[in-house]
């Protein structure tokens, strides 16, 4: 059975048991469609660890739109756009401004050029530049949350950095996320970062090892409740196997058709979720 779902339902679990309702505050986040606050129960320093040589971590107990989800992280890292026209989905439309972008926001970040003794680079460029020169650093990081520019965009960065670190020839990773809507986006920013690991993997001729989520505040809307109970009762099948187009070796040549999940058995969709924004 999939270590993911067993992973999701565990922490699922121990955010209704243990978690901690925000009712008693005044919240940001709105029902999308009636304007009342949108509360959540949560709790706070959940660490999970996905071995990515022993499988690939996505959920089995629903379907997730694999095809989406790497779109949207080749939107950020590697077109390092914020325009909504680079991006084949509409998850982003609820944010988008009057030029119809999300301000300067991820790819925006990413996008930017700094000065280092090595050269001029953007923070992805940096990332590929000492995977390939500079393998044992341990400042091979990137980061989205940048307080001069907060106001600026849409929405603060909810996966705001990444640090990536090489064993031998293993790389491994640290995904950062300051929030994170268990229900809609827990597995789908764990499969995606997945997959940026294996790209830069790839890109950089190392192995793939493990990569480590660390959420501060891992929560589940009040709407979404009974939906999560449901699906944790689910039945759990095996992982899939990610099959990677083996002739794309540079960062920037890959596609979501590079991409195909073999043997992807999964127990439907969760259906329209109440949204909140």
């Amino acid at each position: 059975m999939s270590m993911t779902d067993r992973i999701f339902i565990d922490n699922v679990n121990d955010i209704l048991n243990n978690g901690v309702w925000d009712t008693d505050r005044n919240v940001r986040p709105r029902w999308e469609d009636d304007n009342s606050p949108a509360h959540t129960i949560k709790k706070f320093g959940i660490v999970n660890r996905y071995n990515l040589k022993e499988e690939f971590p996505i959920q089995t107990l629903r379907y997730i739109n694999f095809k989406a989800c790497v779109d949207e992280i080749l939107w950020i890292w590697q077109k390092k756009s914020n325009r909504l026209c680079d991006l084949n989905s509409k998850i982003w439309d609820s944010w988008a401004d009057e030029n119809g972008t999300i301000g300067k926001a991820y790819g925006y970040q990413l996008a930017k050029k700094s000065k280092y003794s090595e050269g001029e680079f953007d923070q992805v460029d940096m990332m590929l530049y000492n995977l390939k020169n500079n393998p044992g650093s341990r400042r091979i990081i990137a980061n989205m949350f940048n307080h001069e520019e907060l106001s600026q965009m849409a929405l603060y960065p909810c996966a705001y950095s990444l640090t990536l670190n090489v064993s031998g020839n293993t790389l491994n990773a640290i995904l950062n996320q300051r929030s994170n809507d268990f229900l809609v986006a827990n597995n789908w920013n764990v499969a995606q970062y997945a997959v940026l690991v294996h790209m830069f993997a790839i890109s950089s001729g190392l192995e793939v090892g493990e990569l480590l989520h660390v959420i501060a505040d891992a929560h589940i809307y009040d709407r979404h409740v009974p939906i999560v109970k449901e699906v944790i009762q689910r039945e759990m099948h095996d992982a899939p196997k990610l099959i990677i187009d083996p002739d794309v070796k540079n960062f920037y040549d890959f596609t979501p058709d590079s991409f195909v999940l073999e043997n992807y058995v999964h127990s439907g969709k969760v259906g329209k979720l109440p949204v909140a924004v």
